[in-house]
C-alpha cells in the first residue's frame, strides 16, 4: 500500500475503532456486573426473597405473565427519571464550561469564587435538598439543579485544567494579530479542551442519574427514585432490582455513548488525539 493511501486510511482505522470500542464496552461492562452479582450472592447466601439474580430479573421483566406491566411501570419511572438527569446533566455541564472560561480569563474571579464553590462542595448534598426544594419547589426546576450540582464540580476542575492546556504559543499568536481574550478563548482555548469537555461528559453521565434519584427520593416523589424507595417499604424486590439494573444498563449505554460522539468530534476536528485521553 502507498504511503498516500496508508495516510488516508488511518484516520478512517481510527475512526471505526474509537465507535466501536465504546459499543464492545457496552457489552463488556454488562458481563462484568451480572458476572460480579452472581459471584456477590453466591458468597453471602442472601435470602432469595430478597436478593435477586439477574435471572430473576430476566423472568420478571419478559417471561413472567405480566412481564408487559412489569416493563411499562420501570419503563415510566425511567423516563421520568432520565428527563431530570437529562436537564441537571446539560446545565451542569454548560455552567461549568461558562464558569471555566471566566476562570481562566479573569484570574481575579476565580480567586473570589472558587473558595466559595469548595464550601459548597463540601456539604452533602443530602443536607442540600430541603433547601434547595425549598427555594425552587418540587418540580423540574428542583431536581435540575441538584443533579446539575453533582455534573458542575467535577466538570468545572476537568475543563479548568483542559483550558489552561491550551497552547501559549497559538494564543500569543492570536493576541499578535489584534485577539481579544475572549477570541483567544474561542479559537485557542476552547479547541484544544474538547477532550476534556468529553471526559467531563463522560463523568456527568452517572452523577446526572445519581441527582436525580436523590431528588426524587427526596424532593419531588417522581421517578425511579422515589419508587425504589416505595419498593423497600412495600417488599418489591422484584421491581427494586430490575430498577437498578436498567438504571446501569443505562448509565453504561449512556457513558459509551458520549464515548463514541468524542471519537467522531476527535477524528474530525483533532484527528492526532486519541479518544478518551
Amino acid at each position: 500500500m502507498s504511503t498516500a493511501s496508508q495516510t488516508r486510511t488511518a484516520p478512517a482505522l481510527r475512526f471505526a475503532a474509537g465507535v466501536l470500542r465504546p459499543l464492545l464496552n457496552v457489552v463488556v461492562t454488562m458481563t462484568v456486573v451480572i458476572v460480579l452479582w452472581i459471584v456477590f450472592l453466591q458468597i453471602y447466601d442472601l435470602d432469595p426473597l430478597v436478593a435477586k439474580s439477574p435471572v430473576d430479573i430476566f423472568h420478571y421483566l419478559f417471561t413472567d405473565a405480566d412481564a408487559g406491566a412489569h416493563r411499562s411501570l420501570v419503563s415510566s419511572g425511567l423516563g421520568r427519571t432520565l428527563l431530570d438527569a437529562g436537564f441537571g446533566f446539560v446545565a451542569g455541564l454548560v455552567a461549568a464550561v461558562a464558569v471555566a472560561v471566566v476562570f481562566v480569563l479573569v484570574r481575579s474571579v476565580e480567586q473570589a469564587l472558587l473558595p466559595m464553590a469548595v464550601v459548597v462542595r463540601s456539604v452533602p448534598l443530602v443536607a442540600m435538598t430541603p433547601l434547595i426544594t425549598l427555594v425552587f419547589g418540587r418540580g423540574l426546576m428542583a431536581t435540575t439543579v441538584i443533579s446539575g450540582l453533582i455534573v458542575f464540580f467535577p466538570a468545572l476542575v476537568t475543563m479548568t485544567f483542559g483550558l489552561r492546556s491550551a497552547s501559549r504559543q497559538a494564543a500569543d499568536l492570536c493576541r499578535a494579530y489584534g485577539a481579544g481574550d475572549w477570541t483567544v478563548a474561542r479559537k485557542v482555548m476552547l479547541p484544544s479542551a474538547v477532550p476534556a469537555f468529553f471526559a467531563s461528559a463522560r463523568v456527568g453521565v452517572p452523577g446526572a442519574l445519581i441527582g436525580a434519584m436523590l431528588a426524587e427520593w427526596l424532593s419531588t416523589g417522581k421517578g425511579l427514585g422515589y419508587a425504589m424507595l416505595k419498593d423497600s417499604a412495600l417488599f418489591d424486590y422484584d421491581h427494586l432490582w430490575a430498577s437498578v439494573a436498567v438504571l446501569t444498563a443505562v448509565s453504561a449505554l449512556a457513558y459509551n455513548v458520549i464515548a463514541a460522539v468524542e471519537a467522531v468530534a476527535l477524528a474530525r476536528f483533532a484527528p492526532n488525539i486519541r479518544p478518551g485521553t
